[in-house]
């Protein structure tokens, strides 16, 4: 099986994969500090309570925009797996796709990838809206070229601004109203429906600029974890593929060994 992993700013994710199926899926904060030694203790027990062991794994790609994370998950593919990771980006796992940005290097390997996935699914122009720490939109040409974007704070990292720039304010969860009505009555209320509805707004503008910009038929793919926060209260979303950075991972690994 292949062991594929998206290491993120706030969470890593690992998923174990059978062909083309995701069996497994785990999440855990990203911790640069963290050792190879420790993900092994913590993975293997986690293949244990789905009855396997450490030997069903026989190959692991890694995309990372974290370098700091990168070592260590090498160290975790070598010293627990006995293989070398792939990292999707180098020389011996290329994107396969152009990047038609100013500076290659510095786009993250999630959007790429999200790109390769996205454009493997879904015919002509695309709009990938990944919602992570950062919201990022990104755009991928009819050709499945990676064409550029928009990066924009995610809405927990907006909340945590408001929370810590306003001594008064209360921390709350994000979550969807309860209403559609955008007047609160109390402060809590009032926060969830600026920090809510406004990023509703925010993509709903920020989409519709980019369909302007491209001037042809798009269609806007949502993945991330909150992506299905604001599907119920947008029409924006065309399609919402929550696994899209490990479709992606899946679709290089597979083209890397034929």
């Amino acid at each position: 099986m292949l062991l594929a992993i998206d290491a993120g700013n706030t969470n890593i994710v690992f998923a174990l994969i059978d062909g083309d199926e995701i069996v497994e899926r785990w999440r855990i904060a990203t911790d640069p500090k963290r050792t190879a030694d420790e993900y092994a203790v913590w993975l293997n027990q986690l293949l244990i309570l789905g009855g396997r062991d450490r030997s069903v794994v026989e190959a692991v790609i890694i995309a990372t925009v974290v370098p700091r994370a990168l070592h260590n998950l090498e160290v975790l593919a070598s010293k627990y797996f006995g293989v070398d990771a792939l990292i999707a980006g180098r020389d011996e796992l290329p994107w396969g796709i152009g990047l038609l940005v100013d500076e290659p290097k510095t786009v993250g390997a999630d959007r790429v990838i999200n790109a390769i996935a996205a454009h493997a699914s879904h015919a002509g122009d695309l709009i990938v809206i990944d919602f992570g720490t950062a919201t990022t939109f990104d755009h991928v040409d009819a050709q499945g070229n990676y064409a550029g974007g928009i990066i924009a704070p995610g809405i927990n990292l907006s909340l945590d601004a408001l929370v810590a720039a306003a001594a008064k304010l209360p921390r709350i969860a994000i979550r969807a109203p309860d209403t559609n009505k955008v007047i609160g009555i109390n402060t809590e209320d009032q926060m969830l429906i600026g920090v809510y509805w406004g990023y509703i707004a925010m993509i709903e503008g920020l989409v519709a600029r980019m369909k302007k910009e491209i001037g042809r038929p798009v269609q806007v793919i949502g993945t991330g974890g909150l992506a299905t926060l604001f599907e119920q209260h947008s029409p924006v979303f065309d399609a919402i593929e929550s696994d899209l950075t490990i479709r992606g991972l899946i679709i290089m690994y597979q083209r890397r060994t034929g």
